[in-house]
């Protein structure tokens, strides 16, 4: 990933939240991200490319991760409703 990924956003604006599995690790990347197309594309890239992608997290980390090594990459918007415990979503 030429540059990374910096996920940093003001609170004024709309973010996603997206979540970074690492394989053989409990280590889990959280990003909030205001455009997730772009996320998605910039991920596809570093994919392709293999080596190291860079991410800046929501406080302001720096995480590189062999994009070889991830998991799974899960974007949830931040503007859905959540539940807590095991009532069903209305």
């Amino acid at each position: 990933m030429e540059g990374g990924y910096d996920a940093r956003v003001t609170r004024e604006e709309s973010c996603m939240k997206v979540r970074l599995g690492i394989l053989n690790t409990d280590k889990l990347v959280e990003l909030e991200v205001e455009d997730a197309k772009a996320f998605k594309e910039e991920i596809e890239k570093a994919v392709e490319k293999g080596g190291l992608g860079w991410f800046t997290d929501s406080k302001g980390r720096s995480v590189g991760v062999p994009v070889r090594n991830l998991a799974f990459v899960e974007i949830e918007d931040s503007d859905e409703s959540t539940t807590v415990g095991f009532a069903p979503a209305v």
